[in-house]
């Protein structure tokens, strides 16, 4: 039994610890859970820069205490100059994943940060910008350490990523890749975050750092302008919701895929499987992660140009139609296409009950590796997942939002427990969500149990091109057995704690009490804070 970290009224939980002590003294300062969110999401883009950025994208799942649920949808549309005829031109197939080419979409972010502000107003936040943003400006400009996780990422098209601009200047030590004890320091991604603490977060999109991301864009030939940023803001949502057992599930919309992460649990609820972890409990959930991408893939787009309401899909009706699809004597045909994608989820509930899951990410490691000179803002390469092809589901179209494997999730149980929970991982994070969520919920694992126990993916992996089961060397023998005999490919990755099943957390309010549990992944290089 491994305990899990618990505070009197309070917590956060991120992938580096920096991060989780600059949400834990907001916190102690008196401000709210989304003003914590706010001042981890603005560190951990500056300590974990392989996994996330501000120019990256983010996506909100909040509880009221009251229960009322929002989401907020901060991801950037491709720009006016990113078309098909330019990439075909250019000679491309595909759209690349490194360089300028890779950089276009207008990075949603920061945007998100400013729409969830305004939201913890409402909710009774005070707590200054310039105090949400000041460790992270120190950071930045002092200087820290260089993570483990960043030393054992080996990032996907090394060459192409080291060939980005900007990128061998900002994080390479002398042009090489950085070692144990190496402290980075990005003076430029200071003064950007100084120049939005005094100015506000807007002057992202429609002031002097704008100016400066669309210089440095246009320099190096970004098809993203000047025009789409003043023209971007985040927006508020419904979140997609689910019942299972004696909990309700939220889960973000499209264009995320959300949408998959529940169908997965109420698939398998469906089975009607019970009893401790076993063959039957693994493979039902892998089997229901095959249904619900099968889902997925003809389902999620961009919100505004949805052939399908995901709503449909999550329903008991449906759920049973999936599951009695599903044998339990053998494994269904595998592959589908497989995503990427390097990210951070974090969680923070307050005293109050207000409850945050939160994702922020740049797609793949370092996302195009392009770092704009005047601003030291790394860029995603989330648009990558669009299609040349303009009949496929996620086609590239100017002001079109592209599929995102990022998907924040919360749970409300019966008994008045409120559950944060999430994990990066690009197409494992809806898989990971499930093995988190049926330890703790139905197991009866606590958090950190739940966090801690091996786990698998279905499919690819970073710098793998496999779509095989993929399974952490602590997996009890007997039941990958029983999952080969089944049918399933089970490759052992060699790890007992690999990197490419995740980084995930789990935090949860008890209503008696008022205490909060709280863990984070020991894959990664965080853990949990609180009061």
């Amino acid at each position: 039994m491994i305990d899990t970290p618990t505070f009197s009224t309070a917590a956060v939980a991120a992938p580096h610890r920096a991060a989780a002590l600059s949400g834990r003294n907001v916190l102690a300062l008196g401000g709210n859970a989304i003003e914590a969110m706010v001042a981890m999401a603005a560190t951990i883009a500056v300590v974990y820069p392989h996994m996330n950025a501000i120019g990256g994208d983010a996506f909100w799942v909040v509880r009221e205490p009251g229960g009322r649920v929002r989401a907020i949808e901060a991801c950037g549309p491709a720009g006016a100059l990113a078309t098909p005829e330019r990439y075909r031109t250019l000679g491309y197939d595909a759209i690349p994943f490194r360089g300028p080419e890779a950089a276009l979409t207008v990075a949603g972010a920061v945007g998100g940060w400013a729409l969830a502000l305004d939201y913890a107003k409402s909710l009774g936040g005070r707590t200054p910008l310039s105090d949400l943003l000041s460790e992270a400006i120190r950071y930045a400009r002092e200087g820290c350490p260089v993570s483990a996780s960043e030393l054992r990422t080996v990032p996907n098209e090394g060459p192409a990523l080291w060939a980005a601009p900007g990128f061998a200047e900002t994080f390479g030590f002398d042009g090489k890749p950085p070692k144990a004890g190496d402290v980075r320091r990005n003076p430029a991604l200071a003064d950007t975050l100084g120049q939005l603490a005094a100015a506000g977060l807007d002057d992202f999109y429609r002031g002097d750092v704008a100016r400066e991301i669309a210089a440095d864009l246009e320099a190096i030939y970004a098809p993203v302008t000047r025009a789409d940023y003043e023209a971007f803001r985040a927006v508020a949502r419904e979140p997609l919701q689910a019942r299972v057992r004696a909990a309700t599930l939220y889960n973000k919309a499209p264009p995320t895929q959300g949408l998959a992460a529940l169908l997965i649990l109420g698939i398998y609820e469906r089975l009607g499987i019970t009893g401790p972890e076993s063959v039957r409990h693994h493979h039902g959930l892998i089997e229901a992660t095959k249904r619900a991408f099968r889902i997925r893939d003809r389902v999620v787009t961009d919100f505004r140009e949805l052939r399908h309401d995901p709503a449909s899909f999550l329903t008991a009706e449906r759920f049973e139609r999936e599951a009695a699809a599903i044998s339990m004597t053998r494994a269904a045909p595998f592959p589908l296409p497989p995503g990427d994608g390097d990210t951070v989820w974090m969680g923070a509930i307050d005293a109050s009950g207000l409850a945050v899951s939160y994702i922020q990410s740049l797609y793949w490691e370092w996302g195009s590796g392009c770092v704009l000179p005047r601003t030291g803002i790394v860029m995603q390469n989330r648009g990558a997942s669009f299609s040349l092809d303009p009949a496929s589901v996620n086609p590239l179209r100017p002001g079109r939002r592209p599929f995102h494997t990022l998907n924040p999730a919360l749970a409300a149980f019966d008994d008045g427990r409120v559950l944060s929970y999430g994990a990066m991982g690009g197409d494992g994070q809806p898989q990971f969500q499930a093995q988190l969520y049926t330890r703790y919920a139905d197991l009866g694992e606590g958090l950190a149990q739940a966090v801690d126990a091996p786990r698998w993916l279905l499919g690819r992996t970073w710098g793998s091109s496999s779509t095989t089961l993929k399974v952490e060397s602590r997996f009890d023998p007997g039941i990958l057995e029983g999952l080969v005999r089944l049918g399933h490919d089970v490759e052992e990755v060699g790890q007992a704690y690999s990197d490419g099943l995740g980084h995930a957390g789990m935090l949860v309010k008890h209503p008696r009490d008022g205490r909060v549990e709280a863990t984070h992944d020991p894959r990664s290089d965080g853990g949990a804070e609180g009061l």
